[in-house]
C-alpha cells in the first residue's frame, strides 16, 4: 500500500518551525498501515524537515528553546543574508530571470542562508512504522522548518507512507 497526502502551513518573515507530528500521525492512522515507512518531505528549497525533542520552554516569540539554539548555531555557520554581495548567490542573471519569469522582487532572492541551512539539515525524514505507530522515540517530534526570512508564505508538507 502506498499513501500520498499533503497539507499546508503558513510561515512568517523569520525562521519558522511548525510541529507537524500530529498531522502526520493522523494521516498514518487514516491509512491503516501497520508496518512500513513514513516519509515527511518539503519540496521547498529553503525548508527542512527534522525530528527533534520537544522543548517545554519557549522564547518571547513562542519558539522552543532547543529549536532556537539550533537557529543560533546555524546563524554562525550561515549568517542571515542582509544585502546583495554577502554571498555569491544570487547573481545578476538569477535576479533578472526571477523578476522576468516569476515576477519576483529582487530582495526575495536574499535568502541564500536559508538554502544553505536547508541543504545542511535535509528536506525529509523517514520514520519506521511498527504495529501502526510511528517510531519517534520517547520525546521525538516532527518539525517543518522554514529558514526563508524575506517573506511569509504558504508551504506544502508532503507525507508519503509505504507499507502493509
Amino acid at each position: 500500500m502506498y499513501i500520498n497526502k499533503e497539507f499546508t502551513i503558513q510561515s512568517d518573515r523569520r525562521v519558522t518551525f511548525e510541529d507537524v507530528t500530529d498531522r502526520a500521525v493522523k494521516i498514518l492512522e487514516e491509512a491503516g498501515v501497520k508496518d512500513g515507512l513514513m516519509v515527511v518531505f518539503s519540496q521547498h528549497t529553503t525548508c527542512s524537515v527534522l525530528v527533534q525533542e520537544q522543548s517545554d520552554d519557549v522564547n518571547y516569540y513562542g519558539e522552543q528553546l532547543i529549536l532556537q539554539d539550533m537557529v543560533n548555531g546555524l546563524e554562525e555557520m550561515f549568517p542571515t543574508c542582509s544585502s546583495e554581495g554577502q554571498y555569491l548567490h544570487p547573481g545578476p542573471v538569477h535576479i533578472e530571470i526571477a523578476g522576468r519569469e516569476r515576477d519576483e522582487e529582487a530582495f526575495w532572492s536574499l535568502n541564500t542562508d536559508a538554502h544553505l541551512r536547508s541543504v545542511l539539515l535535509g528536506r525529509s525524514v523517514t520514520i519506521p512504522i511498527k504495529d501502526g505507530k510511528a517510531i519517534l522515540g520517547e520525546f521525538g517530534r516532527i518539525y517543518f522548518a522554514d529558514f526563508d526570512q524575506v517573506r511569509a508564505r504558504s508551504r506544502m508538507v508532503r507525507v508519503h507512507i509505504a507499507g502493509e
